[in-house]
């Protein structure tokens, strides 16, 4: 636990937060004396110390490794009623892999949460697809397996190639695009549970949405470049934000209802992906928490709106105003960390600052910095924000500002520990 003071009007929320992200950043902003934080001490050597120090001001309660949580709610409420002028009443996680235990302490201490069947539905991909079909979505054929010859005996079914991937992955960790039975020998099966399903064709997309009081106040599409599984093994890592007639022939908000209104999910912000194929929606996979990546912001910057504020207005049970400005295509382009190392040079910020259409350019890593490259959507050295008329004027600048970003990373053998397995970064998910 740590200091600080909770004070002033309104609604006081608890924040789970696992890793600096721009809206966490953005609440401490806006939620002055009225922001509180939980932190759990499993995946401490995560955090990066440059946050921990930015918001060492905050009171923050710190969930202990290995001790029950009935326990540690318990003591959360004497450390709420010991430590801070009013308790936290609202509470929103952003996090994709704490979102199990983070919904369930907030149960336990009586604060608005996803119930465990919730949980499950947005977090085990088979149980989510079970549900997309009760609820009359098309999704890709698929199964709960637990060795290769699983895998083979579901191919035989429904032809190769096959996606393969832990039922509670993200951020493309641990998954895999199988092309034929010789792929399985780079799995490792063992304790996690795993699925399998068909590889879809089509045009991939993503969508985000708000949600206030059950009703979904808006969706806004994405497109990508590249595919997820192709980001992974080294193409353009990118989402572009599409709020002109260039969006999908879909009616998204209804789309996002239907789930919500299926699933009973009262608040939040939804992001989701779906496959359009020959006219036809196949959904993909959706996730109650903030997108990954720079995704929500591309948002506010292709509709000239707070989308920060207008999310963060849900989670305080608030219905927000959306007043949007300019419309216009926004993307953020994760800059590539080519490989674990030291980095000896990195182009900086004020260069990728001139290219056509940066509007924004953040670096998290410098000269001197230990990095470690893993095989994650969302590994990266920083991201430019590129703005455009078009979803292809906005890739065709993207590809610009990788034509002049240089990043050498020298090798370090020497490296162990959190810095050498890739946790001292800061990291988003997608």
């Amino acid at each position: 636990m740590s200091g600080g003071v909770v004070s002033g009007g309104g609604p006081v929320l608890l924040l789970a937060d696992d890793r600096p992200t721009s809206f966490s950043r953005y609440a401490v902003r806006a939620l002055p004396g009225r922001l509180a934080l939980l932190r759990f001490a499993a995946v401490r050597r995560e955090m990066c110390d440059k946050y921990l120090r930015e918001t060492a001001h905050l009171p923050a309660f710190w969930v202990r490794e290995g001790v029950p949580l009935e326990a540690e709610v318990r003591r959360y409420e004497e450390w709420s009623a010991a430590a801070l002028p009013a308790p936290p009443d609202r509470f929103c996680n952003p996090s994709e892999p704490r979102q199990a235990v983070a919904q369930r302490f907030a149960e336990l201490a009586g604060l608005p949460h996803l119930t465990r069947q919730q949980v499950r539905w947005v977090r085990d991909k088979h149980a989510m697809k079970e549900k997309f079909r009760e609820l009359g979505l098309r999704t890709a054929r698929h199964a709960r397996i637990a060795c290769a010859a699983d895998v083979e005996r579901f191919a035989a079914r429904c032809g190769w190639p096959l996606v393969l991937k832990p039922v509670d992955s993200s951020a493309c960790v641990d998954t895999f695009r199988l092309t034929g039975p010789p792929c399985l020998a780079q799995v490792r099966f063992g304790a996690r549970e795993w699925m399998v399903e068909e590889h879809l064709g089509g045009t991939e997309w993503e969508v985000c949405g708000i949600v206030h009081d059950g009703q979904v106040l808006d969706a806004w599409p994405s497109a990508m470049p590249c595919r997820p599984l192709d980001i992974v093994d080294g193409a353009m890592n990118a989402n572009i934000s599409v709020a002109t007639a260039e969006g999908p022939p879909v009616d998204l908000r209804a789309l996002l209802q239907r789930i919500v209104t299926g699933m009973g999910i009262d608040h939040g912000y939804l992001h989701m992906e779906f496959f359009l194929i020959d006219g036809e929606v196949f959904a993909g996979e959706i996730g109650v928490r903030l997108a990954g990546c720079e995704i929500t912001a591309n948002h506010g910057h292709a509709y000239g709106f707070d989308v920060f504020g207008a999310t963060l207005d849900v989670y305080l049970g608030r219905r927000p105003a959306l007043r949007y400005g300019r419309r216009r295509c926004a993307g953020d382009l994760l800059l590539p960390l080519p490989r674990s190392g030291v980095v000896r040079r990195v182009t900086p910020r004020e260069e990728l600052l001139r290219i056509p259409g940066v509007v924004d350019a953040v670096l998290t890593v410098g000269p001197g910095d230990p990095v470690a490259a893993r095989r994650a959507s969302h590994n990266a050295s920083g991201y430019v924000h590129v703005t455009g008329a078009t979803i292809g004027e906005v890739e065709r600048r993207m590809r610009e500002v990788l034509d002049a970003f240089v990043i050498e990373v020298a090798p370090a053998a020497h490296l162990t520990g959190p810095v050498a397995a890739g946790h001292r970064t800061e990291t988003r998910e997608t």
